[in-house]
């Protein structure tokens, strides 16, 4: 069974989003994309909180936001409780937000990477598992609520 990806941005990251979609479903990824839809100036928590709330409500199981420093759309995503969005601009941190933070988002900043390395990077969060362990300890004192 394929897994359910939540996909959003901004204009910075359209591209980026576009290609990645298509990488994905051809890879058997189940992809929704929560736009934008069109490649013009928007706002980016307008598509993160969508992103987030489809990974909070677990109708997917990840989520994938591009924008161009990737900052933004964390920030936003992580106002979620059931959130834990991680920013990773290469591999190795996409594998420690996942193998260590148990990131359920990937942030990808588009202006600060090619397309190969977005391509790694999603590739290395969707396919690194949480450690737990120590880390389910830490994990579990994030939330708030």
């Amino acid at each position: 069974m394929s897994k359910k990806i939540a996909i959003g941005g901004d204009h910075a990251g359209f591209e980026y989003k576009a290609a990645i979609i298509d990488k994905l479903s051809a890879e058997g990824y189940e992809v929704k994309d929560f736009g934008p839809y069109v490649n013009a100036s928007c706002d980016y928590p307008d598509f993160a909180h969508q992103v987030a709330s489809a990974v909070e409500n677990k109708e997917y199981e990840l989520g994938i936001l591009l924008c161009g420093s990737a900052n933004g759309v964390a920030i936003t995503a992580n106002k979620h409780q059931g959130i834990r969005a991680g920013l990773a601009w290469n591999t190795e941190v996409a594998n420690l937000v996942r193998l260590h933070n148990d990131a359920n988002v990937l942030c990808v900043p588009a202006r600060f990477t090619t397309l190969d390395e977005a391509f790694d990077i999603v590739n290395t969060f969707l396919t690194t598992e949480f450690e737990g362990g120590r880390h389910q300890l830490r994990v579990d004192k994030i939330a708030c609520a």
